[in-house]
């Protein structure tokens, strides 16, 4: 038997559950290859004459594992196509690997914010999606398309998926819902809570909460001093940055921290863990939407075909309900269950009125001053 007959065999046995993920890996002889990346069979996926196999890069966690088993697995078993998933440790940190990378390398990245998108294609890294054939992007809340649109009117390189904010996160064992509502923003910079305060180890965040902290508007900031000051002042407070959502999970679960900003479904999974943190979304709060961007060179037909499947409406709301972030689908077209209206951040108008998302011309604008601004303040600057 080869070795890819026998890859075959062994993927039979887990999709069937007969073995676990870790016995996979084992009995493929790659128990110190943590993801499929790092193996043989799996380079293939870079080819671009090869399609057999797509990469997908995401955030981790929860996010991921709710890709695997409802969106990936179920893809992979209907049309014999591998997805080969990644993680990434940041967005610029992604984007610095894309760039140096041969065409075809990385294919679909889950990615953040239409500055995100924005980015990639002053980078010439976008593609050109092919909509008919991806017919359910026809339930995709318009708001979300319109987004990009802005950017290149007369094609598409993504497709939206799922949307949510980044508010502020509490154990209400230490802090009430009154104070919360009384302090806003405000209460990262506030002394009271020193040593128990915590915060992403993103410029942008900092930089938005540093406006709302100082009474500004986050897509104007005119006052920048004033909002440095603010960012300094949380970081001599703040107990600690974080820098993934399972770190976030963790310092607020453990109590090691007891407020911070965080992401809406995060937070939920928290609490649906029996963790009593409350959320807040202060006015003019980071409200943001996830895309699924395919990078130029990728072999367009396959990932046309995964975004096309992970835009259905039963795997759509699977993984939204799995990583509990509300999906792109438009609800006033899609009857999206009884939990996701429940979710932080879902809106059931379609239009996300309520919600402020960043100026992707502003943002990137000031993307080299900030970024570098905010590694002068992490080091003690």
């Amino acid at each position: 038997m080869d070795d890819t007959r026998r890859y075959e065999r062994l993927r039979e046995r887990l999709q069937n559950g007969d073995i676990s993920r870790r016995s996979f890996f084992g009995l493929l002889g790659a128990a110190g290859a943590a993801y499929g990346v790092q193996m043989p069979f799996a380079r293939r996926a870079f080819a671009q004459s090869d399609v057999s196999q797509v990469r997908f890069d995401g955030w981790g966690g929860v996010v991921s594992e709710a890709f695997r088993k409802h969106a990936f697995d179920p893809y992979t078993k209907k049309t014999g196509i591998e997805v080969v998933d990644g993680t990434f440790p940041g967005g610029d940190e992604y984007l610095a690997l894309v760039r140096a990378s041969q065409p075809g390398e990385y294919n679909i990245a889950h990615l953040s914010g239409v500055f995100d998108y924005a980015r990639y294609h002053s980078f010439d890294l976008n593609s050109e999606l092919n909509l008919a054939n991806i017919p359910n992007m026809a339930n995709v809340m318009p708001a979300l398309m319109d987004a990009f649109k802005s950017i290149t009117p007369d094609s598409l390189s993504a497709a939206p998926y799922d949307y949510g904010t980044t508010g502020i996160a509490y154990n209400r064992k230490f802090i009430s819902d009154e104070e919360i509502r009384e302090k806003g923003a405000k209460i990262l910079i506030d002394e009271k809570h020193k040593g128990k305060i915590g915060g992403w180890s993103d410029w942008r965040t900092r930089m938005w909460y540093a406006a709302l902290q100082t009474g500004q508007d986050p897509n104007n900031i005119e006052d920048t001093e004033a909002a440095w000051n603010a960012v300094r002042t949380h970081r001599d407070l703040a107990l600690k940055y974080w820098a993934s959502g399972a770190e976030l999970m963790s310092l607020l679960a453990e109590e090691e921290i007891h407020v911070t900003e965080g992401w809406s479904g995060r937070i939920y999974a928290l609490q649906e863990q029996g963790h009593d943190i409350g959320y807040y979304d202060p006015p003019n709060g980071f409200g943001w939407q996830e895309c699924l961007f395919v990078i130029k060179g990728s072999p367009m037909a396959a990932c046309e075909e995964l975004v096309n499947f992970m835009l259905d409406k039963d795997t759509s709301i699977a993984v939204a309900e799995g990583q509990s972030y509300p999906p792109a689908l438009d609800p006033t077209k899609v009857n999206l269950g009884e939990k996701i209206p429940k979710l932080p951040a879902f809106d059931p108008t379609g239009t996300l009125s309520g919600l402020t998302f960043a100026n992707p011309t502003y943002w990137n604008g000031n993307e080299a001053d900030w970024s570098k601004e905010f590694g002068r303040v992490q080091r003690g600057y």
